[in-house]
């Protein structure tokens, strides 16, 4: 039996080194310290209430959506009782005259129209707002940030009488052009476009001739990808959950979103509340779907690739 060959002294010291200078990187990276267990245990408590808080309404949503109107006021809202997602279902198609899908086309096209407008609208703002130095720039900023302060219920009815006059109520774009315009997109394109824009880059591919447009175009928005995706998602968002503006701008069957179908059925007299959630829970796919799609993106440096 062969014996084990044995390290020389001068590798062992060598192996010693490369692992103590590899710790020391290590322990440089991590802040030169490590949280102690006090910290770490608060910590996972602190990740864990959060969590239940958020996956609670969810689990019950889920769970209700399942049961009957006698199910839902007699059993436990934590636990499930029957199986009544068929039936659910069906009035849920019933009631709705087989428009409940459509609805949430409607909401798709509305926010996902809105989402890519609004994005480029608050992008080439805040691009504008950051590296050109125009009179009144400073008031157009201010005008930004105090538009962060108005609630959106608080412009509806000016927004109403605005489209009123000109004709466009009761169509997609009463919804779709006031979507579009964000004052949170316009100030996280503005954040953005000045930590993640470098103006060497923009200087030199001036000098070689290139044109504004094409300099935003084909530089500004590809070093801004992950952030264009952050506004997206706000966008995006914030056009599904809206309620009082397509309840004021919209009133007919087919353009509706499905905020707005979900609520007529509320309004019924004795609704099936089974039906109605699981109308919620089906709504609210394309919002999952487009999260677990797009969320690798938010992960991505802002000038990654930018510079070889």
């Amino acid at each position: 039996m062969t014996a084990p060959i044995m390290p020389a002294p001068a590798d062992v010291t060598l192996a010693e080194t490369k692992k103590s200078r590899a710790r020391g990187v290590r322990h440089e990276e991590t802040g030169g310290q490590r949280p102690s267990l006090p910290t770490r245990i608060i910590t996972w408590i602190v990740l864990l209430i959060a969590l239940f808080y958020f996956l609670a309404p969810v689990y019950w949503v889920i769970i209700s959506a399942t049961k009957s109107n006698n199910d839902l006021y007699t059993s436990s809202g934590l636990l499930p009782a029957g199986n009544n997602i068929v039936a659910n279902y069906t009035a849920l198609m019933e009631w709705t005259q087989h428009q409940f899908w459509r609805w949430v086309g409607n909401s798709v096209f509305y926010s996902v129209a809105a989402g890519v407008v609004g994005t480029l609208v608050s992008v080439a703002a805040g691009y504008g707002l950051s590296k050109f130095r125009t009179p009144g720039g400073v008031v157009v900023q201010g005008m930004v940030l105090a538009g962060l302060l108005f609630p959106v219920a608080l412009m509806t009815v000016p927004l109403y009488l605005m489209f009123h006059s000109m004709g466009l109520v009761n169509t997609p774009w009463a919804i779709i052009i006031p979507s579009c315009v964000s004052p949170f997109g316009v100030f996280l394109g503005r954040i953005y476009v000045e930590a993640s824009v470098p103006d060497e880059l923009l200087e030199a591919a001036r000098l070689d001739g290139a044109s504004e447009l094409r300099v935003f175009f084909q530089i500004v928005l590809r070093l801004l990808a992950p952030a264009m995706v952050t506004i997206f998602l706000f966008i995006f968002v914030a056009t599904w959950n809206n309620f009082l503006l397509p309840l004021m701008m919209v009133t007919s069957t087919e353009l509706k979103p499905v905020t707005v179908g979900l609520y007529g059925m509320m309004s019924y007299f004795n609704p099936e509340y089974g039906a109605v959630l699981q109308g919620a829970l089906l709504g609210v796919l394309p919002l999952i779907v487009l999260f677990i799609t797009l969320q690798r993106y938010w992960q991505a440096g802002l000038t990654s690739g930018a510079v070889k």
